[in-house]
C-alpha cells in the first residue's frame, strides 16, 4: 500500500517497518559538532584536495611538539584509536558514508604509530611522512580489510595497520642506511 500501512492478515493494519523513520542516535544535529571537529582534525579534512595528506601533515606537526617519551607516545596513540573511533563513528553517520575523507583523526594517529620509537630527525620524518601515505594509499593486507570493521573502529584500523607497515619500513630503512 502506498500509505505505508499493511494488512496482517488477520484483519489488523501495522505500520510498514522499511517505511518508519528510523530516529537519529544524535537527534541534535549541533551536538555532533565536537564530535566533527575531532574527526576533521579542526576542520583540515574539510580541505577539498587530498585531505589525508593534509591530515598526515597535522600528524607530523603534533609528533614535533609532543615530547619524545615512549609512555607519552604510546598514550596519545592509544587516546587518538579511542577518540577517533568515536568521533569517527559519528562522522560516518553525519556524513553517510563509510570512511569519510573528512575524517582525518586517523591520519593524525597513523603518522605517530609511522613515528612511533623511531629515532630520526626532519629528514626521517619527511621520509616517514611519504611511506605512510604510500601505505595509506596502498592499504596492504590486512589494512583494507579493517575498513569493515563496524563504525569508527574500522576508520581507525586500517590506517593503524598502514602505520604499522609504514613504522617497520622505516625501520628497515634506518637499519640498512645504519
Amino acid at each position: 500500500m502506498s500509505d505505508g500501512i499493511r494488512d496482517s492478515g488477520f484483519g489488523i493494519r501495522i505500520p510498514d517497518p522499511s517505511r518508519i523513520p528510523k530516529p537519529n542516535r544524535i537527534p541534535n544535529p549541533k551536538s555532533r559538532i565536537p564530535a566533527l571537529v575531532i574527526a576533521t582534525v579542526l576542520g583540515i579534512g574539510y580541505i577539498r584536495i587530498a585531505p589525508g595528506t593534509f591530515g598526515s601533515a597535522a600528524g607530523l606537526l603534533v609528533w614535533a611538539i609532543m615530547p619524545s617519551s615512549a609512555l607519552v607516545q604510546g598514550v596519545a596513540i592509544a587516546v587518538l584509536f579511542v577518540i577517533g573511533a568515536w568521533s569517527g563513528s559519528i562522522a560516518e553517520e553525519h556524513f553517510g558514508t563509510t570512511d569519510p575523507r573528512q575524517v582525518v583523526i586517523d591520519e593524525v594517529m597513523g603518522m605517530l604509530i609511522t613515528l612511533f620509537l623511531n629515532p630520526v630527525g626532519r629528514a626521517g620524518a619527511a621520509g616517514a611522512f611519504l611511506l605512510f601515505r604510500l601505505a595509506d594509499i596502498v592499504k596492504p593486507f590486512p589494512a583494507h580489510r579493517l575498513e569493515r570493521l563496524p563504525g569508527g573502529i574500522g576508520v581507525m584500523a586500517d590506517d593503524g595497520m598502514a602505520a604499522i607497515y609504514a613504522n617497520l619500513a622505516l625501520r628497515l630503512i634506518l637499519a640498512v642506511a645504519a
